[in-house]
């Protein structure tokens, strides 16, 4: 094999467990990461460059496996290895093959779905809040480090090596893609930290969402060689966002950037108020970046009321609390709303709507007030909307959670509702779930 490390070589991590290299699995500009075998089974060893082997990542590598940060979501470094000076690397878990990563997503080879990028982008907010609530800035959030599962949305963050306590020095500052101006321009005081990982951030997630770089318009184009120079210009000193309300001269060409303009065209406009908040006023003034909390808010708030097209049967995004949808991104079609399901939360109260699409679930985050972490796994489902198997087209939601469930009749009596029974859905339907209020609307 080549590599640095030889197949059959035996090291010793810092925790005392042997590894014993198997194969060279990939490479990036750091080091090289090796599948290894372990008392525990195959896990994944990056090793470093020597050009990166210095004391200074050394140090940042032993921290962040003395902090023990243990989230599913990432692929942390579990134990510190060493073979001689200046040679060294880290041992963590294998990044399971339904995880992909985003180039493919923006070739458009991958199949996937709008649901299914709603909830990647909202996981991958919500993995990065975790992190810095624990006072870690990643530093380099991009689309090299992010993979996700095209059909679920689940997300996994890789090079988890260059993050850092908030606050401390490194010379790592971020892929001239995400980074933030201030950073790219090296404004004197400028550092990367939680201020600038959201700025990193609102770009990973426009690209997610759009399969655009929010600042690549027109400029762009007029661009002949995209070397540094051109780079620094269009990402640090004269950055315009595409969709600036107040200056077009960076919007997209109607016929080379098409794609971003029809994306844009059919998000809600939650999200697109976000972004244009983030990549105008955000460019300017670090202070006023969106947050984490409404980005959550607003991507889960569309997740829960995307629509399927009645003619085409594909999802389309729609603003939530509408009561009108527009027309089909697809087909043209006209969008049929199914009934809303308003959930009123236990206090401190909250409200959220889902639409009552035929595969509509309630999971247990949606009678949480404040969720520190939103799950739409089949495991945290505690109602779903089902058809009657004799009566095509009549639909009940069904208890799947382990409590009864009581509610108002249409003549104002009381019923209740046993684990694995159904109600049959109507118009004014009321609930009352774990706690929360569950009420029916026909818009």
């Amino acid at each position: 094999m080549s590599g640095m490390l030889d197949s059959g070589k035996r090291l010793t991590a810092d925790d005392g467990e042997e590894i014993e290299v198997i194969e060279l699995i990939g490479s990036g500009g750091q080091g090289e990461v090796y599948r290894v075998r372990t008392t525990r089974g195959d896990r994944a060893l990056k090793w470093y460059f020597p050009s990166c082997a210095t004391a200074e990542q050394e140090g940042i590598v032993r921290e962040l496996v003395a902090r023990d940060f243990d989230d599913d979501r990432f692929l942390w470094p579990t134990a510190y290895v060493a073979d001689g000076p200046a040679a060294f690397g880290y041992v963590m878990d294998i990044r399971p093959d339904r995880f992909k990563g985003l180039p493919a997503l923006f070739k458009r080879t991958l199949r996937t779905s709008p649901r299914a990028l709603l909830t990647a982008c909202l996981y991958t907010v919500e993995a990065y809040q975790a992190l810095h609530s624990r006072g870690i800035a990643y530093r380099d959030i991009s689309w090299g480090n992010i993979f996700f599962d095209p059909a679920t949305g689940d997300v996994l963050v890789c090079d988890n090596d260059n993050a850092v306590v908030e606050g401390d020095s490194s010379g790592i500052s971020g892929t001239m893609e995400f980074m933030a101006p201030e950073l790219v321009r090296g404004d004197p005081g400028a550092r990367p930290g939680t201020q600038t990982d959201l700025y990193s951030l609102s770009v990973l997630l426009f690209m997610f969402l759009m399969n655009h770089h929010p600042l690549k318009g027109r400029r762009e184009l007029l661009i002949h060689c995209l070397d540094e120079p051109a780079e620094k210009a269009l990402y640090g000193k004269r950055p315009l966002f595409v969709f600036d309300p107040a200056d077009d001269a960076n919007a997209p060409d109607p016929v080379e950037q098409y794609t971003v303009l029809a994306t844009w065209d059919v998000a809600p406009k939650v999200l697109r108020d976000l972004f244009t908040h983030n990549f105008t006023v955000g460019l300017r003034d670090p202070a006023a970046r969106v947050r984490e909390s409404q980005w959550r808010d607003a991507l889960r708030a569309v997740l829960d009321t995307v629509v399927d097209c009645a003619d085409c049967g594909r999802q389309n995004m729609t603003q939530p609390e509408e009561t009108t949808a527009g027309t089909c991104w697809s087909c043209g079609s006209t969008l049929l709303l199914p009934p809303r399901l308003v959930v009123i939360t236990p206090p401190p109260r909250a409200e959220r709507h889902l639409r009552l699409h035929r595969t509509a679930r309630v999971h247990a985050h949606h009678l949480d007030p404040e969720p520190a972490r939103h799950d739409y796994s089949d495991g945290s489902v505690v109602a779903e909307l089902t058809e009657h198997p004799q009566k095509p087209g009549k639909f009940g939601l069904a208890n799947r959670s382990d409590a009864v469930w009581t509610g108002t009749r249409s003549d104002g009596s009381a019923q209740q509702v046993a684990p694995g029974q159904t109600v049959p859905l109507r118009s004014g339907m009321e609930l009352n779930l774990l706690g929360a209020q569950l009420a029916v609307r026909a818009k």
